[in-house]
């Protein structure tokens, strides 16, 4: 696991136990709700045959269940979302580290690796100056454009295919796997 990820993940994991902490106060609060209405229906089912006050009370906490169910399924996608989004933000931050080039030496290796016969390196216009060395040892020119952002584009001489390795696009590409492990750190 890099330096990174490790960060990452334990950012994310901070700020999951606040937001966790915060979604089960909110369950607590549902359930005593809820148990306060399941109360009220069984002092007036009380006054009815024993057989429907069970299934008045039955009805209720079912509903109790439900309630709860859905608050933490709903807390939990939160959680996972707000996560996403913190991973993100902290690669937008990326940019200034002084690790940053070194990283976007290693993406641009990637795509130089996977495009066949490459011809041009697309870069932020920021970036530029930490790969034109890189590129021009590889006889690659370099493209400024804003849109890659965090990353690099390597075209092949004919422009007709490239391949795209940024950090954002990386994230999205990881997610599934990566909220299915905070998932499982987080609940099990």
């Amino acid at each position: 696991m890099s330096k990174l990820e490790t960060i990452l993940q334990e950012e994310a994991i901070r700020e999951i136990n606040r937001i966790l902490a915060e979604a089960e106060e909110r369950a607590k609060a549902i359930l005593a709700e809820a148990e306060a209405k399941a109360a009220k229906i069984l002092a007036a089912a009380e006054r009815k045959l024993e057989a429907e006050r069970r299934a008045a009370l039955a009805r209720a906490e079912s509903a109790a269940e439900l309630k709860i169910a859905t608050a933490r399924m709903k807390a939990k996608g939160e959680v996972i979302e707000r996560v996403k989004q913190m991973a993100a933000e902290r690669l937008q931050g990326l940019g200034d580290d002084p690790r940053y080039p070194e990283i976007l030496r290693r993406l641009a290796e990637e795509a130089y690796s996977a495009v066949e016969d490459p011809g041009k390196l697309a870069v932020a216009p920021q970036d530029a100056p930490h790969l034109e060395g890189w590129a021009r040892e590889r006889g690659l020119e370099v493209l400024v454009d804003p849109e890659v952002r965090l990353g690099v584009r390597v075209y092949s001489k004919t422009g007709g295919t490239y391949v795209e390795n940024t950090l954002p696009g990386r994230l999205e590409r990881a997610w599934e796997e990566l909220a299915s492990r905070v998932a499982q750190v987080l609940w099990g």
